[in-house]
Order: structure tokens, then C-alpha cells, then sequence
């Protein structure tokens, strides 16, 4: 090797962890009115922002296109990752055109969940659920079948839909290098996990992350749950980073900071222990202590009512806030 190759091969192995430093953004930050359309449009749109990388549904699969996204990437030194929709196990066919042309795109990850809403907005009743769960179990092994052929990996979010333990015992069960989660970091707060328990149970298995802080107050069935600007909420960041970095130091660390009203997550009522048979009081408690412990925090962000150019200057606000946050105290 001689000195030029040595030092281009140098730039790039610390662009590469430069790279792995800077946090992504998912394109689920934007969600009101700019909702991007085009992946080429919002990785400019990310580079702008000086973000490592972008997770965005493809835009296109004409190879082209594909070809052009990944250069542009790579020029960058950016990572893509796509959002697609779980395989069905009746018709696999569609997932696995998107993921042989992620591949070309050169995407590292392959995004999915496996309910299109919420556990206990879905269900009503626990064989409903488990009717669920056995038709997602027959659709993941379609799509990790498909993974494993492509080596492209394939990562589950934790989508207000399995508990932390759910989750690490269902990849832990296909035990596939080709499979692992897309670790939300906030998610599973509406489940009642505690939220360090929940990183610090599916950290091991992080392909890639939805690193979020929230922030939770009371309403009369239960409590809300806003996504917040980073440093802003209620979760050690920091502590939550390191566990993840810990634990898979390659798994990208992606914003999905969603600016939009509270959710209410309504566990005061019976509906929604339908399909939690083995949750109980203590779970229920740690969630009103945290609560109880938020109450002299600052209101919840609401956008109802706001006029369309002021949530649009929210929305991106926050999400430039974020990155600034995660530059500032996370190293990335």
C-alpha cells in the first residue's frame, strides 16, 4: 500500500465512525404537513442537518434511482435504512422485491413492526391477540427467510405491541444473526414496562434504534405520553445511549422525535388489560409513581389548533433541537 492509499484509507475508516457517531433521523419526525416523499430529497434534507443517516420507506425501486441514492450515501458517508411493511406469509413476494432493492441501495437495515396500531387499541379481547401474535409469528418467518437469503438484516420495532419480555423471547426463539429489533426507546412505556428494563432487555438485540425522550402526565383513564425534544423529558438520555452502545456499538442511533398531541394510554380502564393477562398492581404502580414524579414538569406539547406553518416550524424545530441535544451530551 502505498502513502496516498494509506491515508484515503485512512479518511475513511474515521468517516465511517463518524458515521456510526452521528445520529440519523427517522422520517417518522416529520408527520404533519412536510411528511417527505422523496429519499434522495430527505437525505439533502438530513445532510443539511449534519445527521449521520436517514430510515425512510423507498421511494423508488427503479434501479437508477437506487443507484444514485446510494452513491449520494456514500459520498456523504450517510446510512440508509428502510421502513417497509412486515411480509405476509400468504403473499411474500412484495417484501422481498423492497429488500432486494434496499440491498442495492445499500441500506443496512430493513425497519418493520408487526401491528399496523396499538396493543390495546387493536384488541379487545386475549384470543384476538393471540390469534395476532401467531399470524405475526407466520409473516416474521417469511420475511427472515427472505433476510437471510438477501443478508440484509431484519429489525423489529418494539411498536406499542409486544412487552420488552415478548419481544427478546420471540428473536431470541428464531436466534437468526439476520434478525434483531428496532429499539424504540419509549414505546414500551405504554405497555407499562419500566423504560431502562425495556433497553436494557432488547439493547443486545438492536439492529438499529428509535431513540426518543419522553415526558407523561395524568388524565382520567389513565396518563398521556408525548414524545419530547431530547433532554427535555423525563428519561436520562445519556444513561440510555450508553446502554445501548454497551450492548450492540454498531446499531445506529436514529431520532424519531414525533411532534404531535399526547397519546392516551387509557390503563385505568378494562379494556385495556384485555390482552395483558400477566401484567398486574406493580406494573400499574411503577407507571403512576413516574406520574406522580412528572407532575411539576411543563405542560405537554399540543399542536391542535395550531396554524399549519406553525406546526411545521415545530416540527422541524424540534427535531434540529434534538440533534443539537444529542451533539451536544450523547456524542452523536
Amino acid at each position: 500500500m502505498n502513502r496516498r492509499m494509506f491515508f484515503a484509507t485512512a479518511a475513511a475508516g474515521l468517516l465511517s465512525a463518524e458515521s456510526r457517531a452521528r445520529m440519523g433521523i427517522a422520517v417518522t419526525c416529520y408527520l404533519s404537513f412536510a411528511r417527505p416523499k422523496d429519499n434522495l430529497e430527505f437525505l439533502d434534507h438530513a445532510h443539511a442537518l449534519d445527521a449521520g443517516g436517514i430510515q425512510m420507506p423507498l421511494t423508488s425501486k427503479d434501479p437508477g434511482y437506487i443507484r444514485k441514492l446510494r452513491a449520494r450515501a456514500e459520498q456523504w458517508g450517510m446510512y440508509f435504512e428502510v421502513i417497509a411493511a412486515l411480509a405476509s406469509s400468504d403473499d411474500p413476494a412484495p417484501f422481498e422485491s423492497t429488500v432486494a432493492a434496499a440491498k442495492e441501495a445499500g441500506a443496512r437495515a430493513i425497519r418493520v413492526n408487526c401491528l399496523p396500531g396499538r396493543r390495546y387499541e387493536n384488541f379487545n379481547s386475549l384470543a384476538d391477540w393471540r390469534a395476532a401474535v401467531a399470524r405475526a409469528h407466520r409473516n416474521i418467518d417469511a420475511a427472515l427467510r427472505i433476510a437471510e437469503r438477501l443478508q440484509v438484516p431484519l429489525a423489529i420495532e418494539n411498536h406499542k405491541d409486544w412487552t420488552a419480555e415478548e419481544m427478546a423471547a420471540m428473536v431470541k426463539d428464531k436466534s437468526s444473526r439476520w434478525l434483531g429489533v428496532c429499539l424504540d426507546t419509549g414505546n414500551n412505556i405504554a405497555l407499562l414496562d419500566d423504560p431502562y428494563a425495556a433497553v436494557e432487555m432488547l439493547a443486545p438485540y438492536a439492529i438499529t434504534t428509535h431513540v426518543k425522550d419522553m415526558a407523561v402526565a395524568p388524565y382520567a383513564d389513565g396518563f398521556l405520553l408525548s414524545e419530547m425534544t431530547l433532554g427535555t423529558g423525563m428519561l436520562d438520555m445519556r444513561r440510555i445511549v450508553d446502554t445501548i452502545r454497551a450492548a450492540r456499538p454498531d446499531a445506529r442511533l436514529t431520532l424519531e422525535m414525533i411532534t404531535r398531541d399526547p397519546l392516551k394510554v387509557p390503563c385505568f380502564t378494562d379494556a385495556y388489560w384485555a390482552t395483558f393477562p400477566d401484567r398486574n398492581g406493580r406494573y400499574l404502580a411503577r407507571i403512576l409513581r413516574l406520574v406522580r414524579e412528572s407532575q411539576s414538569r411543563p405542560p405537554l406539547p399540543v399542536l391542535t389548533g395550531l396554524a399549519p406553518e406553525v406546526q411545521l416550524k415545530l416540527e422541524e424545530d424540534n427535531v434540529r433541537q434534538s440533534l443539537a441535544y444529542a451533539r451536544g451530551h450523547l456524542a452523536a
